[in-house]
Formats: structure tokens, C-alpha cells, sequence
């Protein structure tokens, strides 16, 4: 073989593709999501919180403390600025990412949430449940715009198209 071609992909041998390990939730860990510019993650767990982590530090930015059961999703606004989480309590939170306060806490389902999603303008949020309805909210007021119903199961996903 020419001096010039390498047999790739040549890496150490004790190389490793994992770049962060993070810790500090005392429960399993539901849920995860990376916010939209990539620096942050949110971790919802068994534990009852939601952690934001910086992803190139590994250090926890937040510790969101609220729900009295589970976090069983949660997903960033369009602008990174909101997060939102559901709850084996049937709640729906809505945070403020940067100082953790609590900005809104939508009840309605009769089940836990295992589902949540904005829209891609941020003003609206899906949650989905275990009460085999999806909910759509307004992400301001807090207040159910519409509660759509006909599933046979629990609801696990949400999403929402992009136009």
C-alpha cells in the first residue's frame, strides 16, 4: 500500500465517543431534549424535576422543582427561552429557561402527560396523555384551545407540522 493511504479510521485506543456524562438526578431519567442553539439540555426524571444542563460544561444551569410526580417530557420553545414539561401529576408546566421560574401550569388532562411540543411560532403547546386526548394550549394564558379526542390508547407523541 502507498505511504501516502491510511487504514482509517485511526483513533486511541482507549477512545471513547461519549462527550459528557451528566449527573445529579436522583431517579431514573424519562426524557431528554436539546434546545434549539444546541448549548443547553433538558432532562425531565422519576425524581419529580427537570434539570437544564450546559452541554459543553456538563453543569446543571437549573434544577426545576414543581411537578409532584414524574417528568415524562420535555421540549424547548422555538427561541430557546421556555421549556416545557409533563407530569404523572396530569399537569403541564411551562418555565422560564433562564431563571427556572414556573411561568404557567396547564390542568386538564385526567391522566398523566407523557407528550409535549410547541409550535413552531411558540405560541401554542401540544401535550399528550394517558387520558387518550391531545391538548392544544395557548403557551401565554395557559388556557386549552382545543382537546382532541377519539384515540384508543395513551397518547406517547405530539408534534406539530412545520407550516
Amino acid at each position: 500500500m502507498p505511504w501516502w493511504i491510511k487504514r482509517g479510521p485511526e483513533v486511541e485506543a482507549n477512545w471513547s465517543a461519549t462527550l459528557q456524562t451528566l449527573e445529579g438526578h436522583s431517579g431514573p431519567v424519562y426524557t431528554v431534549a436539546f434546545s434549539p442553539d444546541g448549548k443547553q439540555l433538558a432532562s425531565g426524571s422519576f425524581d419529580k424535576t427537570v434539570r437544564i444542563w450546559d452541554v459543553a460544561t456538563g453543569a446543571t444551569l437549573q434544577t426545576l422543582e414543581g411537578h409532584s410526580g414524574p417528568v415524562d417530557a420535555v421540549a424547548f420553545s422555538p427561541d430557546g427561552k421556555q421549556l416545557a414539561s409533563g407530569s404523572y401529576d396530569k399537569t403541564v408546566r411551562i418555565w422560564d429557561a433562564a431563571t427556572g421560574a414556573t411561568l404557567q401550569t396547564l390542568e386538564g388532562h385526567s391522566g398523566p402527560v407523557d407528550a409535549v411540543a410547541f409550535s413552531p411560532d411558540g405560541k401554542q403547546l401540544a401535550s399528550g396523555s394517558d387520558d387518550k386526548t391531545v391538548r392544544i394550549w395557548d403557551a401565554a394564558t395557559g388556557a386549552t384551545l382545543q382537546t382532541l379526542e377519539g384515540h384508543s390508547g395513551p397518547v406517547f407523541a405530539v408534534a406539530f407540522s412545520p407550516d
